[in-house]
């Protein structure tokens, strides 16, 4: 029988989270962000304030990770799309979250994650 590989579960990063939807915030990605991963984390747009995966080389204010999206989300070209983040008070499987390409060595994945314990998103 051939072997099937399923993608992450929507929420599959979240260890705890606190009481209620605390945690939680409907935030808006930026059009054309594309495919989104549960658990990917992500950067805020200074200017607009829309979220994108985080992007350690950018310059505008999407370089500091700031949140995690909650769900699995394709983000159409020509709108943007209003989904869940874990944007505060929460622990994460490290192991399932969802990196940028150019983070890739341990040093770089420890910044990415000291910057979401400096908004209460702990990594574990």
């Amino acid at each position: 029988m051939p072997e099937v590989l399923e993608g992450r579960r929507n929420a599959e990063f979240l260890l705890s989270e606190a009481n209620g939807a605390r945690s939680r915030d409907n935030i808006k990605f930026l059009a054309g962000s594309g495919s989104i991963k549960s658990g990917t984390v992500l950067g805020k747009i200074t200017a607009s304030g829309k979220y994108t995966p985080h992007a350690p080389a950018a310059a505008d204010g999407s370089e500091t990770a700031i949140a995690v999206a909650f769900n699995n989300v394709t983000v159409p070209v020509d709108a943007d799309l209003v989904d869940v983040g874990i944007t505060r008070d929460a622990e994460v499987k490290t192991v399932c979250l969802t990196f940028n390409a150019a983070t890739d060595t341990d040093a770089e994945k420890a910044a990415v994650l000291a910057s979401l314990a400096a908004v209460g998103i702990i990594g574990r």
